[in-house]
């Protein structure tokens, strides 16, 4: 494994919320991983109960506006946020629909890893990103449900 390679696998593991990697390549396996940041562990940051449960991520299309009952839906992690399941179908949800709690809503594509989006809880779509295909980075806004 080239060394071009090993530095994209820190980058990625320092962009994404996971805290270890393993990736081996014919004889070579490399092992990245991430300690909790001293400051961080000594205090913790207060995040409310319903923020802290919901994966999300954002874009410059969804307002601040939103009512105080939403939910905001952040990107969990760095990668490709992909609204359909494969291309040319239909979106996952579209801004209106009904989603049940679990319900996928969409697919971020990290390092070839398919990862599903789904909906913290039940509720209507009232805004969602117009990302599709794109990079999002970890926090950004994609979708807040009411």
């Amino acid at each position: 494994m080239d060394l071009s390679k090993i530095k994209t696998l820190i980058d990625f593991v320092g962009r994404s919320n996971i805290s270890e990697l393993t990736v081996t390549e014919k004889d070579v396996t490399v092992r990245i991983f991430r300690t909790p940041d001293r400051a961080a562990s000594a205090a913790p940051a207060q995040v409310p109960e319903k923020a802290a449960a919901s994966p999300v991520a954002s874009s410059s299309h969804v307002s601040a506006n939103a009512p105080a009952s939403a939910i905001t839906v952040k990107a969990p992690l760095f990668g490709v946020l992909h609204r359909a399941p494969a291309p040319k179908e239909e979106p996952f949800v579209r801004v209106g629909d009904t989603v049940e709690e679990g319900q996928t809503l969409f697919i971020i594509e990290a390092m070839k890893v398919f990862n599903k989006i789904v909906a913290p809880h039940a509720g209507r779509i009232l805004r969602l990103t117009d990302i599709d295909g794109s990079e999002v980075e970890t926090g950004d806004v994609l979708a807040e449900i009411a």
